[in-house]
């Protein structure tokens, strides 16, 4: 007799405004495994796994059809807290934490030890005191079941990104009774070699008997630790496999309905269409958190679509950061021969360059407010489009179906899944949230746009609608791109030329075509200077 499911899903619909996100979704995980859920962003994944934890923006939208039984026994939450009871714990794409707690005190959050003290005999339990001997013990047992080196005492605020996605797990290693782990994109903001540490975490736990579901876009680590991988497309399971029966082209295939071998052509041989210098950096220095950039100089032709590469922490994202004034910067910078101010981020807006940022939420997005509100919103600020005289002149007015339009356009153009381009910005998957962003910046229609990690977090058709997007800006309106990616195949996609960045410095810069060894060689700093290449 076969044993009874951890977790078993059946029938789940879902509806948003009579727009059904989820038909039907059945599935099952046992005790112990490891579930590889993949989807375009917008194929419902994110929704799913908000009723699998009971999150309240589904009760306040009317709820859902099917049910959710855990070891036989059929639940139904009302709020996160319930999920949590019941042993379900999630570690959500954007972090959770609260930067000024330190690593130990985000790992015990609501759940600090106390100790016993004499106030507490006449004032009750209220009285008891931290035992931050025992919280520290918890924070480093979980801390070394995955086997990194995260100090405990050091506050989340100035850890690298990686570093803060791993306090997340930990904390919900620390917790006693987790059966069910959700981990959403974990690995989106790792390097390889921590990515290569937490899928090993990952199968440890599942040794104790904790199952995974394991939610990521990068299908080689589905592969490689999952025992089930289910695929979501348009709200509905079109594959229910394991890695032994299909491979990584087949998952992406199911993911976006249509062969997707071409997604990533290259662009040929363009130098005859290429301008003159219009960007020159000489000697940039970058004082950005996690990222070393020492002494930086390259320059960027007029419609050119020019790639930053690297590993992580050696520089590549401190460039763009530096040059747009988010971070003290030193060195020169030129475009269109004038001076670009450092340190100032209003001199690159108004010489005509925008920039797309890693930390869409942090940086790119206002969060709270409606998609064309996003778009349209540095357009307004910086350049006064969008608005209306009235009054003979005497006064300006935002341009309410001007705005609307130029976003219908940009939620068509770059497949924008949303309800309307009134939906808040918030409520879109992180995909969508970065298309947002990229329409934000070309709306400024700019000379010259800095695009920094623009696939990270997306589905494999969603990259290709991205990287389609530049390629169509860069060759209809001569728009210069400065791209940095930390996917190599991507780069080679789509740019010119690549300048890789070790150590804080240009290791060297090589053409697009260059042999995919030769990168290799830059990004391991060897020999790579003398392969420099203007």
């Amino acid at each position: 007799m076969a044993l009874e499911p951890l977790l078993n899903v059946r029938g789940i619909s879902k509806s948003f405004n009579h727009n059904k996100v989820l038909k039907n979704v059945s599935f099952s995980l046992e005790k112990g495994k490891i579930l590889g859920l993949v989807g375009e962003n917008g194929a419902g994944k994110s929704t799913l796994m908000n009723i699998l934890f009971g999150m309240t923006v589904i009760h306040e939208t009317g709820g859902y059809e099917g049910t959710i039984s855990i070891e036989g026994k059929k639940v139904r939450f009302a709020s996160p807290f319930d999920a949590l009871e019941a042993g379900i714990g999630m570690v959500h794409q954007e972090f959770s934490l609260i930067p000024g707690f330190t690593v130990t005190e985000n790992i015990v959050l609501n759940r600090e030890s106390t100790k016993y003290n004499f106030l507490v005999e006449a004032y009750g339990d209220r009285m008891k005191t931290l035992d931050r001997d025992d919280m520290d013990r918890r924070s480093r047992e979980a801390i070394d079941k995955l086997k990194v080196g995260l100090d405990p005492a050091i506050a989340v605020s100035e850890l690298p990104v990686g570093y803060k996605q791993f306090t997340e797990i930990a904390r919900e290693i620390d917790k006693e009774n987790t059966k069910i782990l959700v981990l959403d994109e974990p690995t989106a903001t790792l390097t390889e070699s921590e990515a290569e540490i937490l899928l090993d975490t990952m199968k440890r736990l599942a040794a104790l008997g904790i199952s995974i579901i394991f939610i990521s876009h990068r299908l080689q680590e589905i592969m490689d630790v999952c025992d089930k991988i289910i695929v979501l497309r348009d709200g509905e399971v079109v594959d229910n496999t394991t890695p032994d029966e299909t491979d990584i082209m087949s998952i992406a295939t199911s993911m976006v309905g249509r062969d997707i071998t071409t997604a990533f052509a290259g662009k040929g041989d363009r130098e005859g269409n290429l301008g003159e210098v219009i960007l020159q950096v000489e000697h940039l220095w970058v004082d950005m958190p996690g990222e070393t950039v020492r002494d930086v100089s390259f320059q960027v032709r007029e419609r050119e679509i020019f790639g930053i590469g690297g590993l992580a922490g050696q520089g590549k994202l401190g460039i763009t950061n530096g040059i747009m004034g988010m971070f003290p910067a030193g060195g020169s910078v030129f475009f269109l021969e004038g001076p670009i101010r450092l340190n100032d981020p209003t001199s690159p807006l108004e010489a005509g360059i925008s920039a797309v940022y890693e930390d869409r939420r942090g940086v790119g997005l206002l969060m709270e407010e409606p998609i064309s509100w996003n778009i349209i919103f540095t357009s307004l600020q910086m350049q006064e489009r969008f608005l209306k005289p009235i009054l003979g002149g005497l006064i300006k007015i935002r341009d309410e179906s001007e705005i609307a339009r130029s976003a219908r356009d940009y939620i068509d153009m770059l497949n924008i899944k949303c309800l309307s381009e009134n939906q808040r910005v918030q409520d879109l998957s992180g995909g969508n949230q970065q298309k947002v962003c990229l329409a934000k910046a070309f709306e400024t229609k700019p000379r010259l746009l800095f695009v920094s990690e623009p696939t990270r977090g997306i589905d494999v058709g969603a990259k290709r609608m991205v990287l389609e997007a530049l390629r169509k800006y860069n060759d209809e309106f001569g728009t210069t791109i400065v791209m940095v990616s930390s996917e190599l195949e991507e780069l080679r996609s789509i740019c010119d030329r690549i300048a890789i960045i070790d150590s804080g410095r240009i290791a060297g810069i090589l053409p697009a075509s260059a042999p995919s060894t030769d990168f290799g060689v830059l990004m391991l700093g060897i020999d790579g200077r003398e392969k420099k290449v203007v």
